[in-house]
């Protein structure tokens, strides 16, 4: 059986799929609709179920496994579905949600002994004791959550495969320039996204916690950092524990992107490069691993809604 990112334009199917949102939406009409994202291993597909009735609004919720018969299409780009018929699923079918979830191409211990052994490269006192703080609080959410809700790495393990990756990153950078603080880089890019545990739901059916949206994962991963502080009687005045704080806190560096700060050190600077670069590669490589050489991708949201080119015979 096909998945959902195997199918081709105009390719009418049936399968079982995962309802990972289910935003309800009012039309130009006045009438309510369904904004579907559904998913499977293979990713995500948008679909719009119109004329909702607050029946169908009631039944289909995200984290139900459906049964989904569509017809795939694109729109502005885009693909999406066109929704001929859909019912949850029966008692007999497979209708376990981690069934359809995708994941992190790496398996969860592969990453925590890499991420673990890391850990010994941090050599200041205080960084080292603040991290191991907060990944053995959370260590659990760290290794399951994605590391957003839609746009890039947002699947299983997500959070965690970024991370490793960023890391990976970022020992390539200390050997190439050694007066990068290798300590500091590592400290940060570990804490950078941590919030993220307390700003989304989890893995399944996603959603930003009420937190995560008033107040974000800088400041939550801020606050949790103060609190270790407390935890550890390490002073949160001094210096090298308010340069981990200012790590976190700039990472989306520039302020209309959510950062209280802009970056102000070195390696805070680099902390923000990584993180765009590791982010545009995974939005990118899903994009064009889904399209054809000689065609465009799909538009990518988080890359001001471009769509790039997938080069033939090279």
């Amino acid at each position: 059986m096909k998945k959902i990112k195997e199918l081709t334009v105009d390719e009418q199917f049936e399968m079982f799929v995962l309802i990972k949102n289910a935003d309800v939406r009012l039309a130009k009409n006045g009438k309510k609709f369904i904004a579907f994202t559904f998913q499977d291993t293979s990713g995500t597909v948008d679909g719009k179920f119109w004329d909702a009735s607050e029946e169908e609004i009631k039944r289909f919720k995200a984290g139900q496994v459906v049964a989904l018969n569509g017809k795939r299409e694109v729109y502005q780009g885009n693909p999406q579905v066109k929704i001929l018929h859909l019912r949850v699923t029966k008692p007999e079918e497979p209708s376990d949600p981690s069934l359809y979830m995708e994941r992190a191409p790496i398996r969860r211990e592969d990453m925590e002994e890499e991420i673990n052994q890391t850990l010994f490269e941090i050599t200041n006192a205080h960084w080292n004791r603040i991290v191991r703080f907060l990944l053995n609080k959370y260590q659990k959410e760290f290794f399951e959550f994605p590391a957003a809700k839609r746009n890039h790495h947002a699947f299983a393990g997500g959070l965690a495969f970024h991370t490793l990756t960023m890391l990976r990153l970022g020992k390539a950078l200390v050997k190439e320039y050694p007066q990068l603080n290798a300590s500091l880089l590592y400290a940060g890019i570990i804490l950078h996204d941590l919030g993220k545990v307390l700003e989304l739901t989890g893995p399944s059916s996603t959603e930003y916690t009420v937190v995560g949206n008033l107040v974000g994962h800088l400041v939550l991963v801020d606050e949790e950092i103060n609190k270790a502080c407390a935890e550890l009687k390490i002073s949160d005045a001094d210096e090298d524990v308010v340069i981990l704080r200012h790590m976190v806190l700039s990472h989306h560096g520039l302020l209309e992107y959510g950062s209280p700060v802009r970056p102000r050190i070195m390696e805070a600077e680099i902390l923000h490069q990584i993180d765009n670069i590791d982010a545009s590669m995974q939005m990118l490589s899903s994009a064009v691993k889904n399209a054809e050489p000689g065609t465009y991708t799909e538009r990518i949201f988080g890359m001001d809604n471009r769509s790039f080119y997938v080069p033939k015979n090279i």
